[in-house]
């Protein structure tokens, strides 16, 4: 965990609740790590946090894949950082699948570019 997430390393006599909002987003994917999962599933791991801290922990998700061979399922509202980081996307609309496939493909895709990229 602290090889992922080295800040952490410095604040570890520190309770997780008097932490910044990205520390504890690290804090609870540190957790989860620990129990050497298959796979991980998290919930919009970007809301709140800083644009730099987001890098951080998507570089931080992808080496937990490719590295660790963990699987991460990843819900989230950022679209560009979704996409980004996976390998294969669902997109939903009103609940409901709306467009399925290669993350790159969907990156492509006009609607998707239009609704969701800002392009």
């Amino acid at each position: 965990v602290y090889r992922l997430f080295p800040s952490l390393a410095e604040r570890r006599a520190q309770k997780a609740g008097t932490m910044s909002g990205g520390e504890q987003q690290m804090v609870a994917i540190g957790r989860a790590l620990m129990t050497t999962p298959k796979l991980i599933l998290l919930d919009e791991p970007s809301l709140g946090i800083a644009p730099q801290v987001i890098r951080l922990i998507g570089r931080s998700l992808l080496e937990i894949n490719k590295a660790d061979g963990i699987t991460v399922v990843l819900v989230e509202q950022n679209s560009r950082m979704a996409l980004a980081l996976s390998s294969y996307a669902y997109v939903l609309e009103n609940g409901r699948v709306a467009l399925e496939g290669d993350s790159k493909a969907l990156m492509t895709n006009e609607h998707v570019k239009r609704l969701y990229l800002g392009g």
